[in-house]
């Protein structure tokens, strides 16, 4: 689960890491009022930030034609009239896609004096088991350009998770950023509230970029987070009520949010030929192989190991709402699955939808013969699959025949 740059911001600041004062706003009035109290307080500039779970914002295009979805603004009128151009209109990034994503919200905030930018981020190192801070002197920019280009500017610290992130460690990502003086401690005592943001919260990521060596009022330089990004382990929320309460349902794809709510891991793709499976990996290497025969998927959905036959049905009724469907393939390899399960749910789900598209349906494993009789009984139109490979080129022959 993602969450917005105000609400991570948020879980930081209560871990005491420092970032920018500012107010979520909804409306132009909101924006402007925020920012007159900001203005009041001493800010010289203020930013003005579209609130989408998407990267690129800055770059971004509005479908009204305004350009960039973060702005600086010298007067409150000036963020009056950028909030308005923004609120309830489409943005468009290279993250979106060409759909782009509905602003609802924008983050009001003072825009600091940056004298320097870092790149800042804890996340799990699956090689190694263990949680690892990455921190690089070249903020501002996206992490893979420097580690394509310039790999030996990024600092790895892995962690211990018994014994957490250590003060000497901290001390050591931060000269190795380059800090010196009193901004070592305040970077040491950061980069620690980082981290416990990360552990506290179950994240799966948290990236700051860029962290900012900034000039405070008193004109002494001071570390500051400007942006932050933050993503939950969904596993994990069942423990974090406070946490799933910032669920923003709006930044996410409708038929995602109807899968989830029958326990399917879907995600809806740009193909025309959807996938039913049960496991992720095979579900990937089916994925795979429609692209090797020359079909594109529609989607991932993995019913799971122990998917009911209601389930199935659910999986189905989502599949034919995505109109770019012109076929199916269930591709199922029975372990703990009952094969069985899964064919009398293709056969309630084709009856109730009325399915008209080309359907392939490869069964093998637990009761995967009573499975087919079960199919071959109902008098349903579909294409058998003898392998995974024979199913998906008779679903991409299928489809492209149609």
């Amino acid at each position: 689960m993602n969450v917005h740059e105000y609400q991570a911001k948020e879980l930081l600041s209560q871990n005491g890491v420092a970032v920018p004062p500012g107010s979520v706003c909804e409306t132009p009035e909101g924006a402007k009022s925020t920012a007159e109290k900001l203005f009041a307080r001493g800010a010289r500039r203020v930013a003005v930030k579209a609130q989408i779970h998407a990267g690129g914002r800055g770059k971004g295009t509005f479908r009204n034609g305004f350009k960039g979805g973060v702005k600086l603004c010298q007067t409150a009128a000036e963020v009056f009239d950028n909030a308005k151009a923004m609120l309830g209109n489409v943005l468009v990034t290279r993250q979106t896609g060409a759909e782009g994503r509905l602003v609802r919200k924008l983050l009001v905030a003072a825009a600091p004096d940056i004298r320097k930018e870092f790149y800042l981020a804890v996340l799990l190192e699956r090689a190694s088991s263990r949680p690892v801070m990455m921190a690089s002197t070249e903020g501002g920019m996206d992490i893979e350009e420097v580690a394509a280009r310039t790999p030996e500017k990024i600092v790895r610290e892995p962690v211990d998770p018994a014994l957490g992130f250590m003060p000497y460690q901290a001390r050591k990502v931060a000269v190795a950023l380059g800090l010196k003086g009193a901004l070592i401690g305040q970077g040491a005592k950061l980069l620690t509230g980082v981290f416990k943001t990360w552990w506290d919260c179950d994240a799966s990521l948290v990236e700051i970029n860029p962290l900012c060596v900034v000039c405070a009022g008193d004109g002494q330089e001071a570390l500051m987070a400007v942006d932050a990004k933050l993503s939950l382990d969904d596993n994990a929320l069942f423990r974090h009520p406070g946490l799933q309460a910032m669920r923003d349902l709006g930044e996410e794809a409708p038929l995602e949010i109807e899968a989830a709510k029958h326990s399917l891991n879907y995600i809806k793709l740009d193909g025309n030929i959807a996938c039913l499976v049960n496991g992720a990996g095979l579900a990937m290497a089916t994925m795979d192989i429609i692209q090797h025969f020359g079909g594109r998927p529609a989607n991932f959905l993995d019913v799971g190991g122990g998917a009911t036959q209601d389930q199935v049905a659910a999986a189905f009724r989502i599949i034919v709402q995505d109109a770019n469907v012109k076929g199916i393939l269930v591709n199922i390899f029975g372990g703990i699955m009952d094969c069985n399960v899964i064919a009398t749910g293709i056969v309630a789900a084709v009856k109730e939808t009325g399915l008209r598209l080309p359907l392939v349906v490869r069964l093998e494993g637990n009761n995967a013969q009573i499975g087919r009789q079960t199919l071959a009984a109902s008098d349903l139109t579909l294409i058998t699959g003898s392998s995974m490979a024979d199913a998906a080129q008779k679903v991409v022959n299928a489809v492209g025949s149609a």
